[in-house]
């Protein structure tokens, strides 16, 4: 059966060993406190979220598809993708990167590219879907 394995330790050699992106954070700063243990446990819990709910919904969205009823000009998402979306919310995934003082979690852009990279990687069709309201 096919999987997902984030590539969580080759973001982390990039981002701690080549760049040192937490020396480089802490001259910027809203993101001077942020160090690389916190950085690490946000990618980890992305990478369960891209694996363990992104990715087992390429089958619907291949098998199903998008559905427009011309009578109601609804468009009926693939089984699983509206499930998957309140998940993605409640987690505060659509806000990482966003500012505190609009309800987001202030952390750099860096993570949440990473993060992105994980979802597209996993499953493009669904993290269109996130991409379409941020």
């Amino acid at each position: 059966m096919p999987s997902y394995n984030p590539p969580l330790r080759d973001m982390q050699f990039v981002l701690h060993e080549v760049f040192n992106v937490v020396d480089e954070l802490k001259v910027c700063p809203p993101h001077a406190d942020v160090d690389a243990d916190t950085i690490n446990a946000v990618l980890e819990e992305g990478g369960k979220f891209a694996a363990e709910v992104a990715f087992p919904l390429n089958l619907s969205g291949d098998q199903e598809g998008c559905v427009l009823d011309k009578t109601t000009h609804e468009v009926k998402a693939p089984k699983g993708f509206k499930e998957a979306y309140k998940q993605y919310v409640e987690g505060g995934w659509p806000a990482l990167s966003c500012d505190p003082e609009y309800g987001g979690q202030g952390l750099p852009f860096v993570v949440n590219g990473c993060f992105y990279e994980m979802l597209n990687s996993a499953n493009q069709a669904w993290t269109m879907y996130p991409g379409l309201s941020h």
